[in-house]
């Protein structure tokens, strides 16, 4: 896999954290080198919630700077482009398409950006985009999106999906480890989907 670098964007109450500690122990466990950093600012429910992931063969600093993350995983529109400044030119961009409202706008003092998907397609070319509130909406638990986009993103990595699964089963309370295994799988399967 070489040296990546991951950003993770959401908000509060989506599973950032989680899914920085499940990409880590999926890292190490295929043999890698990683540092993780949360980087978040307000994380109660709503508010930016930002982690940084680094794996390679050896790594020394888990920042991320601007214009070196590899790989953007985006729980939310607004996030996306908000951090978009963070990714290579050809960074892999995986956006769920989903509108969470930040206070600015709900109290009237901002407006929600328009046109955001093709503003982010306009400045990156591997741009996906992926309804996995859907997907977690279908599988009961709206909390499993982050795992859904895990999945998603593991499908272009060389780590092997036994690798995730030991990961979740690890990070996951036990009575919540078979739904996020099936979001995971519904994630995986999306990416199959897609032409990489």
């Amino acid at each position: 896999m070489g040296n990546v670098s991951i950003l993770i964007a959401g908000v509060g109450g989506q599973g950032t954290l989680l899914t920085s500690r499940v990409l880590g122990a999926a890292a190490v466990k295929a043999g890698y080198d990683v540092k993780v950093s949360e980087v978040h600012g307000m994380a109660q429910r709503g508010g930016s919630v930002v982690t940084y992931v680094k794996i390679g063969e050896n790594v020394s600093s888990p920042v991320i700077e601007k214009g070196e993350a590899d790989i953007l995983l985006c729980f939310e529109k607004l996030e996306a482009l908000r951090w978009l400044e963070y990714a290579k030119k050809d960074c892999t961009v995986i956006i769920n398409d989903q509108r969470i409202d930040p206070m600015p706008v709900i109290i009237g003092k901002e407006k929600y950006p328009d046109d955001i998907i093709s503003k982010i397609k306009s400045a990156r070319q591997n741009v996906y985009i992926i309804d996995a509130l859907k997907i977690a909406k279908e599988l009961g638990n709206i909390k499993v999106l982050n795992i859904v986009m895990v999945g998603f993103l593991a499908k272009k990595t060389d780590i092997q999906k036994e690798t995730w699964y030991e990961a979740i089963r690890e990070n996951v309370k036990p009575k919540f480890t078979e739904l996020n295994l099936k979001a995971f799988d519904a994630g995986y399967k999306m990416a199959e989907c897609y032409n990489s």
